[in-house]
């Protein structure tokens, strides 16, 4: 059975070896998971999954094989031992429910009666009292009433009064191909880390205090020390407005993770393409503006720089003066970001379009050979990748 469940999980592209299949084998032998779905899994996810961006591939698979596993057909005594199928029972009912069993004649009863009618029901059924179906009052099936039942296959009852729940499980997606979230999106972006301890001693440092205890023969010596920080210093982007109003979501995703992740996070807003001017608060954006001259000359060469657009735009906005949308800009963008990727040479764009599509929009190609090709897509894969970028510049 785990050979056929780890050729599914190499067919989903799960990175396995015969090594995590012996050690898997080796956990069921020493009892860390039997008969329980739940348990299994989290055994096998632990056991065969070395990186967090195949946990997506590594559900989808589990749960291709957990229904073939668990498909209850003519074989379900091969499938489901007696005494297996009577443990998880007895595990989930209350003294109450136990005592109500008896209205079909015992647990025995019960077991028997739903697996003869698994072996005579040949199609799909709702309504009604006897067949294992949806709505009904037979005991078997879901979103029906009985005191004494069992829900199988559906998503969730509505009576609440199943004895059993046997329902596939449904995994979150973490594939690196995926757009993000604000969780993957946190994970991606603490590749870019360095730490570092500054400000108020305000930490209980224990190693530092059971040393100083040793050395003062026993008398407690508490030692403090400054927290520790993401000492990575970083200037976020963003475009707003235009064809990024479809991108929003995925925008304030990456905000609110670098907010997260980053202590030292300065951001701007700009619109299409970089000009001579930027912003902090949308609302505010022709009230109080910022020169970009005095964002390059205030930040140092030590932070990092992230850009975040889809680079969707008219050529000309990149090449010509003039050439924007809102004002007449006395510098082509382009001057400006070759003037940003001067002044930060640590810098990546992050496009949330998808990368196959990037070669259809004249603008996002000039941008990205501007920028000598340091543009990345929004997924797992390509925030790590600009991550990984801009750490091996430092």
């Amino acid at each position: 059975m785990l050979l056929g469940f780890f050729d599914t999980l190499r067919r989903a592209g799960v990175p396995v070896s015969l090594r995590e299949l012996l050690d898997l084998h080796a956990a069921l032998d020493h009892g860390l998971a039997f008969a329980d779905t739940e348990a299994f899994y989290q055994l096998a996810r632990t056991i065969m999954v070395k990186d967090e961006r195949h946990f997506d591939r590594f559900d989808r698979a589990f749960g291709h094989w957990l229904k073939g596993v668990g498909e209850l057909g003519s074989d379900l005594d091969a499938l489901i031992p007696d005494e297996w199928l009577r443990r998880e029972f007895e595990k989930w009912l209350s003294d109450e429910e136990k005592a109500n069993i008896a209205a079909l004649g015992g647990l025995e009863a019960l077991i028997e009666t739903v697996k003869a009618r698994l072996k005579e029901q040949q199609e799909r059924h709702a309504g009604g009292n006897k067949w294992i179906g949806t709505g009904g009052t037979s005991p078997f099936g879901a979103y029906g009433y009985n005191p004494e039942g069992i829900r199988i296959g559906q998503e969730g009852s509505r009576q609440r009064r199943a004895v059993k729940v046997w329902d596939e499980r449904r995994f979150r997606d973490y594939d690196d191909s995926l757009m993000l979230g604000t969780r993957n999106l946190k994970m991606a972006l603490r590749r870019l880390r360095k730490f570092a301890r500054e400000g108020a001693v305000e930490e209980f440092d224990i190693d530092a205090t059971i040393r100083a205890t040793a050395r003062d023969a026993g008398l407690l010596n508490v030692r403090m020390r400054p927290e520790r920080h993401n000492a990575v210093k970083l200037l976020l982007f963003l475009d707003v407005g235009g064809s990024m109003d479809d991108h929003v979501r995925i925008c304030e995703e990456l905000f609110s993770a670098a907010r997260a992740e980053f202590k030292h996070l300065e951001h701007f807003y700009f619109h299409n393409c970089l000009y001579e001017h930027v912003w902090r608060h949308n609302h505010r954006r022709f009230d109080e503006r910022i020169a970009t001259h005095d964002v390059l000359n205030t930040y140092g060469a030590d932070y990092q720089v992230i850009i975040v657009g889809d680079a969707a735009m008219s050529p000309y906005e990149i090449s010509h003066p003039g050439g924007s949308v809102e004002h007449f800009n006395a510098e082509p963008g382009g001057v400006w970001l070759k003037r940003l990727s001067d002044a930060f040479p640590r810098l990546a764009w992050l496009n949330p379009t998808p990368e196959h599509s990037w070669r259809y929009t004249h603008s996002t190609t000039m941008i990205a050979e501007l920028l000598e090709a340091r543009m990345y897509p929004m997924t797992l894969d390509g925030i790590e990748r600009a991550m990984r970028a801009l750490a091996a510049r430092a």
